[in-house]
């Protein structure tokens, strides 16, 4: 395909900026520092695309903090300025990789997302003896710079969305530790690239599709299984014949290599489809989905956590009705009832000031909107 150019203008222009203020500002509205912003929502606009008509826009620096559920990582957060200048590049950069992007990466893209992957894969499960699946290891501290840069050169040829790309992405805060040599690197090579993406940006997610599209279509041209489908650096590749998806894995690896990535040892292997496999929090056998247990037991800590938090009047019964019933939405589209069930029993929140249980109300609410007809869904259970 033909490099794209005469991009800036779409990209500084003020109705770019003001769809990109709201998209960033969507569901954050109460948080201070989006408030000031969008209380002097013009001015600060029109700061902004000055500062990029001009050539004077330099990032701010990260606020970064580690979350431990469901694994430690390390999460960097962009001053709200620059997030809304994240989804501006990414807005603008979509039309230009989107028939680029094979129909197999999941993650970040509009019309997929993980519940198609995951319907998706569960039809392969029932289909297919074997399935080979792979982890990246710790991909997004381990994106090569240099390698991102002549990545999107080779699509984009408009100088001034190059360089705003570049400055964000040589702008990302320090990552944790991924250090690794390759083929051709000296002592020194690790230490002289730049590397690691800062997880939470905008920018990374649709970086992470950037850089990992050379493997899409490696997979797709070259190793041909039946079904491959991947959702950031977790992905699958489906077939009858073991041994020929361990040679599939040994030239992925070589693939890898290149990018200066590797797969994770410990979580790249072949399984037999009848025994099950767990992606996305899932575990996907051929004729059911179940949570994987780990999904369930952090479900329950969180429950836990919150009825803690209503009885000492930290959280109101509105804001756990909320979370609780976007955990329904996802854990319904599995084979779920029962877990669900098992679960709401537990659950029990206590009213600080007059001691009185609330779980009747809640497992009542709860109970009256389920994504599936219990008989329907009892049905789809073993």
């Amino acid at each position: 395909m033909k490099r794209v150019g005469n991009l800036w203008p779409r990209l500084t222009s003020w109705e770019s900026l003001l769809e990109s203020a709201r998209l960033a500002a969507r569901g954050k509205r109460k948080r201070a520092d989006v408030a000031r912003f969008l209380h002097e929502l013009e001015p600060n606009l029109c700061r902004l695309q000055g500062s990029l008509l001009d050539g004077t826009y330099r990032p701010a620096g990260y606020r970064t903090f580690w979350i431990t559920d469901p694994k430690p990582r390390q999460i960097s957060a962009a001053p709200f300025r620059d997030r809304v200048v994240h989804h501006a590049l990414t807005r603008t950069l979509e039309p230009v990789f989107e028939p680029r992007f094979t129909d197999f990466s999941f993650a970040s893209r509009k019309g997929f997302g993980q519940h198609k992957a995951l319907a998706r894969a569960r039809q392969a499960c029932h289909t297919n003896r074997y399935v080979l699946k792979c982890d990246v290891r710790k991909y997004f501290p381990s994106i090569d710079h240099e390698i991102l840069h002549d990545l999107i050169r080779r699509a984009v040829k408009c100088q001034d969305t190059l360089r705003l790309a570049s400055l964000i992405v040589e702008a990302s805060s320090p990552q944790e530790e991924a250090t690794a040599y390759f083929a051709g690197d000296d002592l020194f090579t690790p230490f002289e690239r730049r590397r690691g993406l800062p997880i939470g940006n905008q920018t990374s997610q649709f970086f992470a599709n950037v850089y990992l599209n050379e493997l899409d279509q490696f997979v797709l041209r070259e190793l041909k299984p039946a079904l491959y489908l991947r959702y950031v650096d977790d992905f699958l590749l489906f077939g009858d014949d073991k041994r020929v998806l361990r040679d599939m894995r040994e030239r992925i690896q070589g693939l890898l290599s290149g990018l200066r990535l590797r797969l994770h040892e410990g979580k790249s292997r072949v399984y037999c489809c009848a025994e099950g496999v767990t992606f996305l929090g899932w575990r996907l056998l051929p004729h059911q989905m179940r949570l994987a247990r780990g999904n369930v037991v952090r479900t329950r800590r969180r429950l836990r956590q919150m009825a803690r938090e209503y009885h000492r009047g930290e959280l109101g019964f509105g804001d756990i009705q909320a979370r609780v019933q976007a955990w329904l939405g996802h854990a319904s589209f599995g084979d779920t009832w029962t877990i669900r069930n098992r679960l709401f029993e537990q659950f029990t929140l206590i009213e600080a000031e007059h001691g009185r249980s609330a779980r009747g109300r809640l497992e009542q609410q709860f109970k009256e909107r389920p994504r599936l007809e219990p008989k329907q869904e009892r049905a789809n259970e073993p």
